[in-house]
C-alpha cells in the first residue's frame, strides 16, 4: 500500500477514535456506505479529495490535517512557490498539489491537478461534492463530463460549475493534462 494512503487512512481512524464515533456513524454523517468508509480507513481504496474534504468539514478539521497531518498556521497570506505545494498522489493517474496548505481558515482549496492518460475504453469516475469548482487548463487537453454534457478544454480554457453535479475528468490525446482546480465550499 502506498505510504501516503496509509498515513491518510491512519489519520481517518485516529480522528474517528478521538471523536469516539463508530464506522457506521462516520459513514452515515459523510454520505458513504459503511463498506466504503471501512475500505478508506483500511487504506484499501482510492480516497477522492472531495470525500476527504467532506469528512474534514463535517468534523471541524482542515483538509491539510487529514491529508498531510499538518495544521495551517498563516492567516494573512501564504506564498507557494512554483512546484513547492504540498503534493499527494492518491492513485497513479491523479496527482494533487495543494497550493494554500499553510493558510488557516481558508474557504477554498486551490490545487494543481495532473491527470495521466488512460486507455480510451477506461470508464470515467464520477464525483460529486458540496460547493462549486473552478478549473483552468494549463497544459494538455481536459475532457469533462458534467452529468452527460461533454466538454473539451484546451490550455487557457476555464470551467466554473456546481460541484454537486456529477462530474468526470480525463486527459485527452494520450498526454497528461495539468490544470488549476479551485474547490469552494
Amino acid at each position: 500500500m502506498d505510504n501516503q494512503i496509509r498515513q491518510i487512512a491512519d489519520r481517518l481512524k485516529g480522528l474517528r477514535d478521538a471523536l469516539e464515533l463508530t464506522t457506521d456513524e462516520v459513514a452515515k454523517d459523510c454520505g458513504l456506505t459503511v463498506e466504503e468508509y471501512k475500505a478508506m480507513e483500511a487504506g484499501e481504496c482510492d480516497m477522492s479529495i472531495s470525500v476527504l474534504q467532506r469528512i474534514a468539514h463535517r468534523y471541524g478539521i482542515t483538509l491539510d490535517e487529514l491529508m498531510f497531518g499538518e495544521e495551517p498556521k498563516m492567516s494573512a497570506y501564504f506564498l507557494t512557490r512554483k512546484g513547492a505545494g504540498v503534493s499527494v498522489e492518491r492513485i497513479k493517474a491523479y496527482k494533487y498539489e495543494l497550493l494554500a496548505s499553510g493558510f488557516k481558515g481558508r474557504i477554498a482549496d486551490p490545487f494543481i491537478v495532473t491527470i495521466e492518460p488512460k486507455p480510451e475504453d477506461t470508464p470515467l469516475y464520477f464525483n460529486t461534492h458540496d460547493g462549486q469548482e473552478f478549473q483552468l487548463v494549463i497544459e494538455g487537453r481536459l475532457f469533462v463530463n458534467l452529468n452527460g454534457k461533454e466538454l473539451s478544454l484546451s490550455p487557457g480554457d476555464s470551467l466554473y460549475f456546481d460541484s454537486s453535479i456529477p462530474h468526470g475528468l480525463k486527459a485527452l490525446d494520450g498526454m497528461p493534462v495539468k490544470f488549476l482546480a479551485m474547490v469552494i465550499q
